[in-house]
Formats: structure tokens, C-alpha cells, sequence
């Protein structure tokens, strides 16, 4: 089990760009994933990528009492990040995802656990 508390996502409606006809990741999303990069290698001493099936619990720990939707915040741009900071191999070993909302704490965080699982659920 792996345990991280990393900082509060981008949402998905700025971690999309159109750019002529194309659809890239924003700025504010690479930067986020490069966050959690740092994170993972500085506070978590996270050395290989977990390589079986994974359940996650993902608990958004919001900075204020603004309105959110969870999937918008826990959604994509989180599971990225973790995945190009070497947390997993790849996203789609996760059959198991559940989000929590958390108290208010500002600036914001998103805590997950990760466990690996012996079977697809």
C-alpha cells in the first residue's frame, strides 16, 4: 500500500487545450504533473512503479467552500501525474477508484491510497 498527499489537481476544464485543431495538455496541467513529480520524489521516496492491479481512494481536501465537482478535480489529471511520476506503470491497471470528499484546508490537497489488488474487480 502507498500512501501520498499531494497537491490539489487541476480541474479537467483547464487541463485541456484546443490548439489549432489540436488537443493538447495546458500549461497548468504540465506544470501540475511536474508538482507532483517533485512531491513523489521528495516526500515519498516512491522508487518503482507498482505493476499489478491497483484500487485507489482518492480524499480531495478542498483550499475554500467554492462549489467543485469531484471527478472534475480527481479525474484525469491526477491519474497522468501519478503515472509520469512513476507512482504506476500505467492508469489502466486501476480497476477500483474511489473518490471522497475531505475537509477544507487550505491551500488544497488530494490524499490517495493506493493498493495493489490479486484480480480485476
Amino acid at each position: 500500500m502507498i500512501e501520498l498527499t499531494l497537491p490539489m489537481p487541476v480541474s479537467t476544464n483547464v487541463y485541456y487545450r484546443n490548439v489549432q485543431g489540436r488537443t493538447i495538455i495546458s500549461k497548468a496541467g504540465r506544470l501540475y504533473a511536474q508538482n507532483v513529480w517533485s512531491h513523489v520524489m521528495t516526500y515519498h521516496n516512491h522508487e518503482t512503479p507498482l505493476l499489478g492491479r491497483l484500487s485507489l481512494e482518492i480524499t480531495l481536501v478542498e483550499p475554500d467552500r467554492r462549489r467543485r465537482d469531484l471527478d472534475n478535480f480527481c479525474g484525469k489529471s491526477l491519474l497522468d501525474a501519478m503515472q509520469k511520476a512513476g507512482v504506476y506503470q500505467d492508469d489502466s491497471q486501476i480497476d477500483l477508484i474511489k473518490i471522497v470528499r475531505g475537509g477544507i484546508e487550505k491551500p488544497g490537497s488530494v490524499k490517495v491510497r493506493i493498493e495493489e489488488i490479486n484480480e480485476r474487480v
